[in-house]
Protein backbone atom coordinates (compact mmCIF):
# COMPACT_ATOMS: atom_id res chain seq x y z
CA UNK A 1 0.00 0.00 0.00
CA UNK A 2 1.45 3.68 -1.06
CA UNK A 3 0.68 6.42 1.47
CA UNK A 4 1.25 10.25 0.58
CA UNK A 5 2.17 12.69 3.09
CA UNK A 6 2.70 16.23 2.28
CA UNK A 7 5.50 18.15 4.41
CA UNK A 8 7.06 21.38 4.53
CA UNK A 9 10.78 21.19 3.59
CA UNK A 10 12.13 21.77 6.69
CA UNK A 11 9.70 18.57 7.55
CA UNK A 12 11.55 16.73 5.17
CA UNK A 13 14.89 17.34 5.94
CA UNK A 14 14.19 16.75 9.39
CA UNK A 15 12.59 13.08 8.50
CA UNK A 16 15.05 11.98 5.79
CA UNK A 17 18.15 13.07 8.00
CA UNK A 18 16.32 11.23 11.06
CA UNK A 19 15.96 8.28 9.11
CA UNK A 20 19.77 8.12 7.70
CA UNK A 21 21.29 8.85 11.23
CA UNK A 22 19.62 5.71 12.16
CA UNK A 23 20.19 3.33 8.90
CA UNK A 24 16.47 3.10 7.90
CA UNK A 25 14.65 4.05 5.31
CA UNK A 26 11.83 7.16 5.29
CA UNK A 27 9.34 4.51 4.91
CA UNK A 28 10.27 1.90 7.88
CA UNK A 29 10.50 4.98 9.69
CA UNK A 30 6.99 6.12 9.19
CA UNK A 31 5.97 2.42 9.78
CA UNK A 32 7.56 1.87 13.12
CA UNK A 33 6.14 5.19 14.48
CA UNK A 34 3.01 5.11 13.47
CA UNK A 35 2.62 1.14 14.93
CA UNK A 36 4.37 2.49 17.85
CA UNK A 37 1.99 5.57 17.84
CA UNK A 38 -1.39 2.56 17.78
CA UNK A 39 0.46 0.41 20.51
CA UNK A 40 0.82 3.08 23.15
CA UNK A 41 -2.76 3.88 22.87
CA UNK A 42 -3.06 0.71 22.97
CA UNK A 43 -1.50 0.36 26.36
CA UNK A 44 -3.36 3.70 27.45
CA UNK A 45 -6.46 2.73 26.99
CA UNK A 46 -5.78 -0.85 28.91
CA UNK A 47 -4.37 1.00 31.70
CA UNK A 48 -6.85 3.24 31.88
CA UNK A 49 -9.21 0.36 31.98
CA UNK A 50 -7.15 -1.34 34.88
CA UNK A 51 -7.00 1.52 36.93
CA UNK A 52 -10.75 2.40 36.80
CA UNK A 53 -11.35 -1.75 37.97
CA UNK A 54 -8.51 -0.90 40.79
CA UNK A 55 -10.21 2.16 42.22
CA UNK A 56 -13.41 0.15 42.47
CA UNK A 57 -11.80 -2.65 44.06
CA UNK A 58 -8.34 -1.43 45.63
CA UNK A 59 -6.96 -5.00 46.39
CA UNK A 60 -3.59 -6.31 45.88
CA UNK A 61 -1.38 -9.30 46.23
CA UNK A 62 2.13 -9.63 46.72
CA UNK A 63 4.17 -12.28 43.68
CA UNK A 64 4.41 -14.75 46.81
CA UNK A 65 0.63 -14.33 47.52
CA UNK A 66 -0.11 -14.60 43.95
CA UNK A 67 2.31 -17.82 43.13
CA UNK A 68 0.19 -19.64 46.29
CA UNK A 69 -2.42 -18.91 44.89
CA UNK A 70 -1.72 -20.21 41.57
CA UNK A 71 -0.01 -22.93 43.30
CA UNK A 72 4.00 -22.33 42.14
CA UNK A 73 4.99 -21.50 44.65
Amino acid sequence: MAVSVRLSQEEDSIIRNYARLNKISVSELFRRAVLEKIEDEIDLKAYEKAMEEYKKNPVTYTHEEVAKMLGIE
